[in-house]
Formats: structure tokens, sequence, C-alpha cells
């Protein structure tokens, strides 16, 4: 069973898709697009303008209720995102090109699924993309239609759990429970837009505790804490502030030694890129250390803009982390249509599978769907063991 751990569906870029507003859907979308690595262009002659995703969030705090006004919108006819800044209007391939209104409906998931000869995928959540119980909802419509091949995480509003943990707990209960969603995702950089403590303990208990007491999987989204909470005289670099994170997993496993965790996208590739290689620390191998901790592969979404298909660049990461962390561990994940910015679908399973001879058939069985199964309960593992 080929299994994609990591891809989604969400509603158009201008409905509420489970926010408040269509509004504050549209100020997550800004957010979102000022931080992320993709190349502002201009239309005018399509010249690449850093200072351009800049001026969407020139403080870089995310914070939503004072972004500078850049008529942010998405262009239907031509399925982007467009704004203005000093006269000139620009835009950015963070959603992939051509999304018809910035919707990625289930139906178009399955049909990319059965092209790439995808068995199974799990949606993963995000607030750019969708928030709350209307998300949980949407969601849970996605897989009732697909029951077979879809699963769901649970949103949840990380820099909402520190102050309202009772709140967070009952909508993921509820999405667990009612909506009968499969996992829930933690992205630990929201989180601290609401509480500045880490996030393996102290306010955060009470939502840990019962939440761990599920028995679902917990996907944590790791990088280093942003740079207005670190402040921008510290001397405390990116690099230290992701160990850091990584330490706080640490801890975090440590007191919820029963629960199943898995990091997403793989390592922060683009802090510790060396040339045409990717140089990894050996401080980022201490979490899996435990049993319980596994990892998603996920480079072309990452690195696609550095690197060519068939991403040989990437090849010597991918036996490192088979002979440090164990292909039992390692679950392959596309970021899917993200990752359309870069590769086919069909290509994303393809630089493995047909590409990386180092990997036994074994290997290939556990990354490619065997982790996956096994995270997700699906009983389809023994064939492996």
């Amino acid at each position: 069973m080929i299994i994609d751990s990591h891809a989604y569906c969400f509603e158009p870029a201008d409905d509420p898709a489970g926010h408040a507003d269509s509004e504050t859907h549209r100020r997550w979308i800004q957010a979102s697009y000022s931080v992320h690595h993709q190349p502002a262009i201009r239309l005018r002659d399509l010249a690449r303008m850093p200072e351009a995703t800049t001026a969407l969030d020139p403080t870089g705090a995310h914070d939503l209720d004072h972004l500078p006004d850049r008529n942010l919108r998405f262009d239907g006819d031509e399925g982007r995102v467009l704004w203005e800044h000093d006269g000139e209007t620009y835009t950015k391939y963070f959603y992939p090109p051509n999304l018809v209104n910035g919707a990625y409906t289930p139906m178009s998931l399955i049909s990319e699924m059965d092209y790439a000869g995808v068995d199974l995928a799990l949606l993963h959540t995000n607030p750019m993309l969708g928030a709350g119980e209307g998300y949980a909802e949407f969601l849970r419509d996605c897989i009732e239609a697909y029951p077979d091949r879809l699963r769901a995480m649970a949103p949840v509003d990380e820099s909402r759990i520190a102050g309202e943990p009772d709140l967070m707990l009952s909508r993921v209960e509820r999405a667990i429970r009612e909506h009968r969603l499969h996992a829930l995702k933690f992205n630990a950089s929201l989180a601290y837009m609401g509480c500045l403590d880490p996030w393996d303990d102290g306010p955060y208990r009470p939502f840990w505790q019962a939440m761990t007491s599920l028995g679902i999987p917990i996907f944590f989204t790791l990088g280093s804490r942003p740079s207005t909470i670190r402040g921008e005289a510290s001397a405390q670099s990116e690099e230290t502030s992701y160990l850091e994170e990584l330490q706080t997993l640490v801890r975090w496993m440590n007191r919820y030694p029963d629960t199943i965790c898995s990091i997403t996208h793989g390592f922060p590739y683009r802090m510790y890129r060396d040339g045409n290689r990717i140089n990894l620390p050996s401080a980022v191998w201490e979490p899996f250390e435990n049993q319980n901790c596994h990892m998603e592969v996920c480079f072309p979404v990452r690195v696609g803009d550095w690197f060519d298909f068939p991403y040989k660049e990437v090849q010597s990461s991918l036996a490192e982390m088979v002979d440090k962390i164990g292909a039992r561990r390692l679950l392959w994940g596309t970021d899917m249509p993200f990752q359309n910015r870069f590769c086919t679908y069909r290509q994303s399973r393809d630089w493995i599978e047909k590409y990386c001879g180092f990997l036994s058939e074994k290997d290939l069985a556990w990354i490619m769907g065997g982790t996956a199964s096994q995270i997700l309960s699906l009983g389809a593992t023994d064939r492996l063991r």
C-alpha cells in the first residue's frame, strides 16, 4: 500500500474556511505569504522582489490585527494570490499555480492519487487553509466522501492552547470522537503567538494530558522559534533555536511515553545546506533515540527550488536518515498539492523508488506506506515484520 503521509484539501481562499470570516482567513494567508521562502514576483516584468514579501508583514510578528493593507486578494481567473506595494502588483507561488479559486477539493486529490498510484493520503491542517470547527467538519466531509482513501488530522488553534486549554481540547475531542478524524497536527511556531513558554509543559500540561489519553498520533511541525520572539538583539542563531525545539520534543516524549509522534516535513534542510548537499549535525538525531519518534521523508517541496529531479543531492541525507532512524520509522510525504511547484506527484514517488538504489525492497515498503499504516493503525504491516 502506498500512503502519502502529508497532503491537503481546503476550501476557497475567499471563503471563511472555518475562520470567523473571510477577512480573518485572508489575514492568515497574508501572514503566511510574508514568511514563505518562495520569491515575490513583480507582474509588470516578472522580476523577483524580496522587499515585496517583507511589505506584507514588516515586523514578521504574525500580528493579524496589525498587518498592513496591501490589497491582498486571490485572483480566481489566474489562480494566484496578488497584492500591491509601491504602486506595483506582486504575486508569489506559495499556493501552486492554477488552483481554481484557491481551493483543492478531495476530488482533485483523488484524481492525482489515482494517476500516481497512491492508495491513501493523510490530510494535514494549517490556519492559512482553514481553522476551527468549520475546518474539522470540512475534513470530516472529505474522508466520508472517500473513506477508503483519506484520513485526516484534527485542527487546533495552537496560539490559544495555553490560555484556553479546555476549549481547544473540547474542539479536538469532538473532531476525533464525533467527526472520526485520526491524528493531531501541532505547529510549534504558532503556539508562540499566544504564549512564550515552552510548549511541552507549564500552561500546556492540561491540554497534553487530556490529548495523549485519546490514543491518537501527534504530528509536530518544528522549526526555530520566530525571530521576533528570540529578539533581534539576541545572539541565538536559528540553528540553536531549532535544536532547542528538538529538546522540547525530547522532554515532551519523556513526559508522554505511550504516545506515538512524528516530525512533519523532515529537518529544516534549508538551514543545513552545504553547497550541493545537506549537512546535518549530530544533534538532530537525539529525538530518535526514543522509538516512538518518527519522521517524514519530504524533500521536493522543501528544496525543489535548489535541486532538480531526481534530487541526487539529497540521496545521502535519506541514506543517513535510514541509518540513524531506520526505515520503519520513516514515512513518505509530499505536501500535495504544494509540491506541484517543483515536480509531479508521480515524480515525488519516483525519485525514491527508482533512483535511491541503496534502499532495500523492505526499506521502500516501510517508507512508502508501511510506517504510516502502522502509525494510523491500518493493520497493513504484518508482511513487513
